[in-house]
């Protein structure tokens, strides 16, 4: 006789080979619901109309929903439907949880719209399930969150996602960095908005204060602009080593097992999976001094804090000198103790069986 098949847990938008989305999974999907991913907009409003009691709908970006819609007609038209259908899930007994990643999306077609969505999917949220602990005062200006269906789950950490078999020495070796060189890295998109200009002018700064022993690595592909302008834009005399491409998942560890430092020069950010990213390699991170980052990480050793109204020189400041000297792994250890990623997965997990059998 066949076994019933658990709920079905739909999730949105499914990016492949996205850690984030593999590790969380790993404890739904042993616990027995039926994992579905939906990559587009279609593919969402089909698996809606799918779903009934004891099944779930997970919302994680919501970018592809309106903004990738052709005209401003056919993005209204998009949140109208998923309204009805979202509506149409809970009268049938389904549930809805809304993971909230980042402040708005960073390139926006519809403003006005993107905030109508996402008041619409918070209205309609069983869970808001948050990461950071100033999630709601970070997105207040746009969506209030009712308190009561909020649950805060940590960012898991990438503790035996990554190959970790790279050693420090054939890293550094493969970059052409010595043992006297000190490696300030930032790996991900690089783009006007993110700093990376204003960290280039700063390393350079620091470098000349230092015994220029200083280099600049930089990973990641350019957006809105051209790969020859942003090389061009770096200072000249500073040693850099750039890979101005997208960084495969395999490459990743070398990349951090390199680096001394991981900087992240923007002027605030909500959940950076790149620090959990870095903490995992043990690699110290200086981060804008937002008040929330400066409430989640302040009380750990590992981190510094730039200023983001001054983000040149406050950033120079930091990596003239050596903040993190006295780091030992234990301080990483203390942090990633309790986020593994397992163990993240388990309490997603809880949540899921809470929703689903209510």
């Amino acid at each position: 006789m066949g076994m019933r098949s658990g709920p079905q847990l739909l999730v949105f938008p499914a990016y492949l080979n996205n850690a984030f989305l593999n590790l969380l999974q790993l404890a739904p999907a042993a616990g027995g619901f039926q994992i579905r991913g939906a990559h587009t907009y279609d593919d969402l409003m089909r698996g809606l109309a799918d779903l009934g009691r004891g099944d779930i709908v997970h919302l994680h970006w919501t970018t592809p929903i309106a903004q990738q819609a052709q005209s401003y007609a056919d993005a209204l038209s998009r949140v109208r439907r998923l309204d009805r259908a979202l509506r149409g899930v809970r009268s049938r007994g389904g549930k809805l949880v809304w993971t909230v990643h980042n402040r708005l999306p960073h390139e926006l077609t519809f403003r006005e719209l993107e905030i109508r969505l996402l008041r619409v999917i918070a209205d309609s949220a069983d869970a808001v399930h948050i990461m950071a602990p100033h999630t709601p005062e970070a997105i207040g200006d746009v969506v209030s969150l009712d308190p009561r269906r909020i649950r805060q789950i940590p960012h898991p950490s990438y503790e035996g996602v990554y190959d970790t078999s790279v050693t420090r020495s054939d890293a550094r070796a493969s970059f052409g960095l010595t043992d006297g060189d000190t490696a300030a890295l930032f790996l991900g998109q690089i783009r006007p908005y993110k700093g990376v200009a204003a960290l280039a002018a700063a390393a350079a700064e620091a470098d000349a204060r230092r015994k220029n022993d200083l280099v600049l690595m930089l990973a990641g592909a350019v957006k809105e602009m051209s790969r020859a302008d942003f090389a061009a834009s770096l200072p000249s005399g500073m040693r850099t080593v750039t890979q101005l491409a997208f960084v495969a998942d395999a490459d990743i560890a070398r990349w951090f097992r390199a680096a001394d430092v991981a900087c992240f020069p923007y002027r605030a950010i909500l959940n950076s999976g790149s620090v959990h990213l870095a903490a995992t390699f043990r690699v110290p991170v200086i981060l804008p001094a937002d008040p929330g980052l400066r409430a989640q990480f302040g009380d750990q050793r590992w981190v510094a804090f730039f200023d983001p109204e001054d983000p040149t020189d406050s950033l120079a400041e930091l990596l003239a000198t050596d903040p993190f000297a006295s780091v030992t792994d234990a301080d990483f250890d203390d942090f990633l103790a309790p986020i593994s990623p397992w163990d993240v997965s388990r309490a997603y997990a809880d949540l899921l069986a809470e929703l689903s059998a209510a």
